[in-house]
């Protein structure tokens, strides 16, 4: 099970912004940009917003190179159920993790490289 932790409460624009940082993550073309925006604008201001911006950005990542490797065994076959896979587990823990996050709570996606520190 995803560790799940909470910090001080965060107002309604850092929770606003905490679930942007993820479901910004499933939007085609900006799965990696929206999260690291996020982040790189709030990661001194609120510890909650980077958090999960931070964890968004590193699934999203991990994801990405999942799809590369995915794309690499297409000529096998097998990537075409890792590209699949990959697809449905990115859609539904990303909506986990933004109604999580709604919850004041910093989601913590498991099968995550943590890469962003």
């Amino acid at each position: 099970m995803p560790e799940e932790y909470p910090i001080s409460t965060p107002t309604s624009d850092e929770r606003t912004l905490g679930m942007l940082s993820h479901i910004l993550a499933i939007v085609p073309g900006i799965n990696i940009f929206g999260p690291l925006v996020i982040w790189l604008i709030k990661k001194d201001e609120s510890q909650f917003v980077a958090e999960n911006a931070k964890e968004s950005l590193n699934f999203q990542l991990t994801i990405i190179i999942g799809w590369i490797i995915g794309f690499i065994l297409i000529a096998v076959l097998i990537g075409i159920v890792i590209l699949a896979s990959l697809s449905i587990v990115n859609l539904v823990l990303v909506i986990i993790a933004t109604i999580k996050t709604g919850e004041n709570k910093i989601y913590r996606y498991p099968f995550n490289l943590r890469l962003i520190k």
